[in-house]
Formats: structure tokens, C-alpha cells, sequence
């Protein structure tokens, strides 16, 4: 594919070494659907026409894609990304409604105004110009169809203590994310094993003992397998270009990408919201 204006090559290339080295075929079943679950929570399947037709933006090796060909008629998984397409294409063989294009967030190769439902998970932080990445999204969809979007947040339900740390962990992101990609799986996967489990494992202990552990670091993967640990500890400190919005900044930019009728997740994964095309 030829790059257009809208993405960062490095970012891309290293979410396709990603997601060659972790093809998620390892990930449990039930944490797999576990996790979908939680994300979609917000998305209004019900509503969706007989035989729905939709897309994946950024879908990477196709973990989600997976579950969601289950409840429609046809998905276009899309990813700028010639390594992750070629992972998807392996995990989806089987699935008969999926077609795949390789194309980045201001090329997809799609009619404006055709599709009856759409999603990006985890994808349009990494994009230079996220709202304008949102638009090329919406721009797709038929009046009144979902858009389900997450992106990772500022932290802005957090204590300033919490944000400290986060910003602390974010320079070594910096100096990470820089490295060859071998060492960058080596550095995050001594991270999950020395920083994730560690913290996961106190924080699985004071839940059992009643603590409120919503403010603990990394409490999220308490109930996650390593496999996860290590997948997201390269995701998040092997990637070099990373945005994060708040709440309300989110829902402004949905607005003002044509959604209306916008909702959000009030719980883990911050922040997940979905709304429909006006």
C-alpha cells in the first residue's frame, strides 16, 4: 500500500512485529471472549439490520474480529498493516463473512455512507490526527449506524498520585519503543514479568481480603493471564506513537465527527464509548 497522510510507518511496523510475535492463538478462549465482552458492553447488537454489514478498523490479528463475524453478515477488517493483516487472514480463514483490506484510516475502501456498523479498538491513539481519523470512520456508516471506539485515557478518574506514575512509566516508554524490535520484546516481557505480575498479584490479594483495589496500578489484570501481560506490556511500551484523551474530550471529538446519542463505559477498559451517526 502507499502511505497517505494519516499515519506513522513506525508505529504501524511495530504494531506488525507485534502481532506476529504475539498471534493471540495463545490467548484462553474464555479470557478472549471475556474481553470482548467488556468492550462491546456499550454496543447496541440488538439494533443491528438482518446480515449487518460493518468494519474493524485496525484489527491488528483479529482477536476481536473473531467474535464479532459470529452476530453479522459481513466484516471488513482493515489494517494498514501488511504483517497484521497476513496474522488476521491465518486466525480468520475459516470464517466465510470477513474480507480484509490493507489500507490505513483516510483510504479505507469503502463507500461513505455504506456500512450498518463500524469499531477501533485501540487504534486511533496511535494515529497522528485522532479526530480526523474519527471522521474517515464515521464517514462510512449509514445514518444511525454504531461506532464503537476505545482509546486509551488521561487518567482523568485517577489521583494525581496515579497520573505521576503513569507519566514516570511513559519515559521509559520513550526510550523503549526506540529500540529494535528484540529487544523491545525483551525489555516488555521482563516488564510483565518483574512490574505486571508482581502488582497484579497484590492487588488480586487485597480484593480477596475486601481492599478497594480500583486505584492500584495494573489492578485491571489481576483476573488476566500472563499471555495478556505480555501482549499489552509490548503494546504499551513498545509503541512509539501514543495519545490520551479524557472523557470529555472524547465525547467532543465524536460529536464533532458526526455521532450523536453517545455513551460510555463506566467501568475498565477507560475509555470505551459508542454513539450513533446522526
Amino acid at each position: 500500500m502507499t502511505d497517505t497522510g494519516n499515519i506513522d510507518r513506525k508505529t504501524v511496523d511495530g504494531f506488525g512485529e507485534e502481532w506476529a510475535a504475539f498471534d493471540q492463538t495463545d490467548l484462553p478462549a474464555d479470557e478472549q471472549r471475556r474481553i470482548f465482552n467488556d468492550y462491546f458492553s456499550v454496543f447496541p447488537f440488538a439494533e443491528l439490520p438482518a446480515n449487518a454489514e460493518g468494519f474493524d478498523l485496525g484489527c491488528g490479528s483479529g482477536r476481536w474480529a473473531d467474535l464479532m463475524a459470529e452476530h453479522v453478515g459481513r466484516l471488513h477488517c482493515i489494517d494498514p498493516s501488511e504483517k497484521a493483516l497476513g496474522v488476521a487472514r491465518r486466525r480468520l480463514a475459516a470464517r466465510g463473512n470477513v474480507t480484509f483490506h490493507l489500507s490505513g484510516v483516510d483510504s479505507i475502501p469503502l463507500a461513505d455512507g455504506s456500512q450498518d456498523f463500524g469499531y477501533s479498538l485501540g487504534v486511533l491513539h496511535h494515529i497522528p490526527d485522532t479526530e480526523a481519523a474519527l471522521k474517515d470512520c464515521v464517514a462510512k456508516l449509514k445514518p444511525g449506524a454504531p461506532f464503537l471506539v476505545y482509546l486509551y485515557y488521561r487518567f482523568d478518574n485517577k489521583p494525581l498520585w496515579f497520573r505521576g506514575v503513569w507519566k514516570a512509566s511513559d519515559q521509559i516508554r520513550k526510550v523503549v519503543a526506540r529500540l529494535p524490535f528484540g529487544a523491545r520484546k525483551a525489555c516488555t516481557t521482563a516488564l510483565a514479568a518483574t512490574v505486571y505480575w508482581p502488582l497484579t498479584r497484590v492487588a488480586l490479594g487485597a480484593e480477596r481480603l475486601g481492599v478497594n483495589v480500583d486505584n492500584l496500578p495494573l489492578a485491571p489484570y489481576r483476573h488476566y493471564s500472563f499471555y495478556t501481560m505480555r501482549t499489552d506490556a509490548l503494546d504499551r511500551f513498545g509503541t512509539r506513537l501514543e495519545q490520551r484523551f479524557t472523557r470529555s474530550e472524547i465525547k467532543g471529538m465524536m460529536e464533532r465527527s458526526g455521532l450523536i446519542d453517545i455513551g460510555f463505559r463506566d467501568g475498565v477498559p477507560y475509555w470505551v464509548a459508542c454513539g450513533r451517526k446522526a
